[in-house]
């Protein structure tokens, strides 16, 4: 699917939810995706991308941000505490800070480093006990600890789990958020995110939709 058709359907679905046209942005997530592959995106004018990985964008989004401008790229991934300063060099929103020790840490490098990223909350929706994110219950104690701690909070983040409707998550991250005062809403991919914005995501993350499937040896 093209870009503009993502983009179109992402409107429409604004649109058809009585919410502003451009309330929810695209994060192209370019992940494990060949450089031809992102280049032709950016070349269409798209400027903001998600990575799941430090390693993989300090070995991409540097060159690319010489040759293109100004690009926005969000880590979405699960972020190591060792990699926590290069990841607030890298990126200009982290969507998964998912831990006390996680947000202590970045508050004591913003402090040292002068800026910090965006910060989403990652909430652990389907209670998974393999997935990261702080529980549900959990969410109000977490948020206030931040607050504590300064750090510039934009909103919360969950991936549902893959054999549940994805509907009732995001109306759960949604009534969390709502609760906490916090605009940002992180939910919904390539399969289920016209859903999401009806529930109010301010940010959706699609990627194979936008770039097509991984290749193997891609």
């Amino acid at each position: 699917m093209s870009l503009s058709e993502i983009a179109a359907r992402i409107e429409a679905a604004c649109v058809k939810a009585g919410r502003a046209p451009d309330a929810a942005q695209l994060i192209a997530v370019s992940k494990v995706q060949p450089l031809e592959r992102v280049t032709a995106v950016l070349d269409q004018g798209h400027r903001l991308f998600g990575e799941n990985r430090v390693q993989e964008a300090a070995g991409k989004w540097p060159d690319l941000r010489d040759q293109y401008g100004d690009i926005d790229v969000h880590l979405i991934g699960p972020l190591q505490s060792n990699k926590t300063r290069q990841a607030m060099e890298l990126f200009q929103a982290i969507h998964s800070v998912d831990r006390p020790k996680l947000a202590k840490t970045i508050a004591r490098l913003a402090q040292e480093m002068g800026h910090c990223p965006d910060i989403f909350l990652q909430i652990n929706t389907g209670e998974e006990p393999q997935k990261a994110g702080v529980l549900p219950a959990e969410t109000d104690a977490f948020v206030d600890e931040c607050r504590g701690l300064d750090l510039p909070i934009q909103g919360l983040m969950c991936i549902p789990p893959v054999d549940e409707e994805p509907s009732l998550h995001f109306a759960l991250l949604a009534k969390l958020a709502n609760r906490n005062g916090l605009d940002g809403l992180s939910m919904g991919m390539s399969g289920d995110f016209e859903s999401a914005i009806a529930l109010g995501a301010t940010h959706v993350r699609v990627g194979s939709a936008i770039f097509g499937e991984r290749t193997a040896h891609a």
